[in-house]
């Protein structure tokens, strides 16, 4: 991590990342909370890390103070390492997004279930240089007793979500912004993308949401472990 991590204006200091083998056992309870309480929001990010996307993003979340979870599908991390490396050194966290994506995974056979989730945790880990992530978030939020068990015992707190953006189908900026706004009610953790195709429009409404949020009085946390 760089020496600067975790200091940006506005944003809750990040914990020092799991260095070696994966932490010890955390709850098995789907979290929504944001860790620092109060007035806070916590930005998570799915399907990436995307070479193009996920580097544009994370210097948004830069140039606003802000953080955010970044829940990697582990071939993706596998192929982006650079990426994976930069968002640690950021002080932004990692989520286990499994292998496959597979949003019918809570009608799969355990067997599967866990091969996902901790195949997953070792790409993701050796992608940033032995972080481990610190949260799971089923694929479509298709958990199941457990796979929340098996996340948990592993040291990843099943991360679930308050507010969808919907910026996965690209409905256009104005209507992602609007959308964030009126859940904003809902609970702080709130759902964006950076895999899955151009996220132009992720882009242009977190580079609109951020400052806005920081108007509102809101400041930057990550999801309670």
């Amino acid at each position: 991590m760089s020496a600067a991590a975790g200091k940006r204006p506005g944003a809750t200091k990040a914990a020092m990342p799991h260095k070696g083998t994966l932490p010890a056992r955390v709850s098995a309870e789907i979290t929504h909370a944001a860790e620092s309480g109060g007035k806070a929001v916590n930005i998570t990010i799915d399907d990436g890390p995307d070479p193009v996307w996920t580097p544009k993003i994370l210097q948004v979340l830069q140039d606003n103070g802000a953080h955010a979870t970044f829940c990697m599908i582990g071939p993706h991390a596998t192929a982006n390492p650079a990426v994976v490396e930069k968002i640690v050194a950021d002080g932004d966290r990692l989520c286990d997004h499994t292998v496959s994506h597979n949003t019918r995974m809570d009608h799969s056979p355990e067997a599967y279930q866990k091969s996902q989730i901790l195949d997953a945790a070792r790409m993701i880990q050796q992608a940033s240089g032995g972080v481990a992530p610190m949260y799971y978030r089923a694929p479509g939020g298709a958990f199941t007793p457990y796979s929340r068990h098996v996340a948990a015992i592993h040291g990843m707190r099943p991360l679930g979500w308050n507010i969808d953006s919907r910026d996965f189908y690209r409905p256009g900026v104005s209507t992602i912004v609007n959308t964030v706004k009126y859940e904003l009610g809902n609970g702080p953790t709130m759902l964006f993308h950076d895999g899955g195709g151009n996220r132009s429009q992720t882009f242009e409404a977190l580079r609109q949401l951020l400052p806005w949020l920081k108007s509102q009085g809101y400041t930057f946390s990550f999801p309670v472990r």
